[in-house]
């Protein structure tokens, strides 16, 4: 009965408040007689609170991929064509994706051979690479040193030292980025001396304001297009929302 009673307050409410009155209170004995008929029925049927909570997550999930869709849509220029990041790949692709990274992203390097294996299976992808060091020094190192390196010597020296970086096993020094430079005969000299430069530096914190701007907070996080998806992501995942956007 006090469940029946319920539903018409709630209809007598709707109904008054088209008449811009007020609905009909319940007394106090009604109102605490209805909470614990509410608790016993939650308690025999717990089931229920679970069904709620599944609704409520399924909904935060939606607005949050509809938010990031947003600040993807919003910001779209910045991430896909800034003018200063690397781009590999297919530079023609009909698919932009870009990863925010970290060299010393355990996520990251997971990620690695996957992201290559989708871009040189699919053909026409093009791969943009942000880089945001947010794991401490030895990320910001490595992150200054492919930066300098892409502005010294381009983009196919910044693909081998990116790719080094990305499987390296030891701790990053600057006498290790030393023998790494002097690996692919680069001279590390100026390189190093660009990295603790402004030019180094405008980038990272560029990168940083526009990862604070789309609410980034990890790596990897990839941008598919307008999909922005946050984390690990498996070769068959990426390859089926590729097969999603080209059919969209």
């Amino acid at each position: 009965m006090l469940l029946r009673r319920l539903l018409l307050l709630i209809a007598a409410f709707w109904t008054s408040a088209a008449l811009a009155q007020e609905p009909p209170p319940m007394t106090d004995a009604e109102r605490e007689a209805f909470r614990a008929e509410v608790r016993a029925y939650l308690l025999d049927n717990p089931e229920v609170l679970m069904e709620a909570i599944a609704v409520l997550e399924q909904r935060q999930s939606q607005a949050a991929l509809a938010n990031d869709a947003n600040l993807a849509r919003a910001y779209s220029e910045q991430i896909r064509n800034d003018g200063y990041s690397w781009v590999g790949g297919n530079p023609d692709g009909d698919i932009t994706l870009v990863e925010f990274m970290d060299y010393r992203c355990g996520y990251c390097r997971r990620a690695f051979d996957e992201v290559n294996a989708l871009i040189e299976t699919d053909g026409n992808i093009r791969f943009v690479v942000k880089e945001f060091p947010i794991l401490g020094e030895q990320s910001t190192l490595s992150a200054q040193f492919a930066i300098a390196v892409h502005q010294l010597h381009g983009d196919a020296a910044y693909k081998l030292v990116h790719d080094a970086l990305m499987t390296l096993q030891s701790d990053v020094t600057p006498e290790v980025l030393t023998r790494l430079a002097e690996t692919f005969d680069l001279d590390p000299a100026p390189i190093l001396d660009r990295m603790v430069g402004p030019e180094v530096a405008t980038v990272i914190a560029t990168n940083r304001m526009l990862a604070d701007q789309l609410q980034i907070s990890g790596t990897p996080t990839f941008v598919f297009e307008d999909n922005m998806v946050r984390g690990y992501v498996p070769l068959e995942q990426m390859q089926a929302m590729v097969a999603q956007l080209r059919s969209e």
